[in-house]
């Protein structure tokens, strides 16, 4: 029952992205063209907005609004938005973890002592706030099943130190909720019925 599930919404998120295309009155793109290009036109079209519209909010804020693991997760909710690791429940909660681990690593183990971008030789102290940074968010998602797994890039990207003071932290967080909501908007105008929090799976455990 739970493969048959699966599948079933595994075709749900195929098939929005050609009623998308429909409702734009874009037919003549699903007859002439394979489906998988269609939906990789799709993924680029999405990504290159929500990205870009996030970029530009960091241009004109001067803060990181745009940071390397926010392009897997929109990767995640444009192309499987009905998975479990694409919900916003998983995505919201799973890159606060990464930061909270990557900021906690980052500061027991003294990564901090030197600037990022420094390179001595080893500088342990990063490399342990790497491996247990990374350890911890991948344990706490697990424990707490909120599985995003571009949340241990996050975790990686604080802990090493590439972005660590606390209020940018706390933008990159309002970028993954803001991230979030164009999902919800984009995907629920193609038609698909993309969760508010949980996807019907989670709801039921």
């Amino acid at each position: 029952m739970q493969n048959r599930d699966s599948f079933a919404r595994e075709h749900a998120s195929a098939d929005h992205i050609f009623s998308f295309f429909r409702k734009l009155r874009l037919n003549w793109l699903l007859l002439h063209f394979p489906p998988r290009l269609v939906r990789s036109v799709y993924v680029f079209v999405n990504g290159f907005i929500t990205i870009g519209l996030l970029a530009l909010l960091a241009l004109v804020s001067r803060n990181p609004f745009v940071f390397p693991s926010l392009g897997p997760t929109a990767y995640l909710l444009f192309f499987t938005p009905l998975g479990r690791t694409s919900s916003p429940r998983n995505t919201i909660f799973g890159h606060a973890i990464g930061l909270i681990c990557g900021y906690v690593a980052f500061i027991v183990t003294g990564a901090g002592a030197m600037p990022f971008g420094v390179h001595p030789g080893i500088f342990w102290p990063r490399i342990l706030a790497a491996a247990l940074s990374l350890s911890a968010t991948g344990a706490f998602m697990v424990l707490l099943n909120v599985s995003h797994p571009p949340a241990g890039a996050t975790t990686l990207i604080v802990s090493l130190g590439i972005i660590s003071k606390p209020r940018e932290l706390a933008i990159i967080e309002v970028a993954v909720f803001l991230l979030v909501t164009q999902a919800l908007v984009i995907n629920r105008l193609a038609g698909l019925a993309y969760p508010l929090w949980r996807t019907p799976a989670q709801i039921k455990e």
